[in-house]
């Protein structure tokens, strides 16, 4: 299963999340947090972070140190 980390206002903010927790080892999931009837979505549409639930600790700690 997968959890919610956080939302973030871009995509730009969330790739760059994505490819610190891959450096530390850690899986991520970006879903674009749009309203459904939103049929596209730019690159400034905010997105959500999902990590495994086991890994959920490890990246609150990833972002204690940023």
């Amino acid at each position: 299963m997968w959890a919610e980390l956080m939302e973030v206002p871009n995509r730009y903010v969330a790739e760059t999340w994505r490819e610190l927790f891959h450096a530390e080892g850690i899986a991520t999931r970006l879903v674009v947090a749009a309203p459904p009837e939103d049929a596209v979505a730019s690159d400034f549409t905010p997105r959500k972070i999902f990590v495994p639930d086991s890994k959920t600790h490890v990246a609150r700690e990833v972002m204690r140190k940023v």
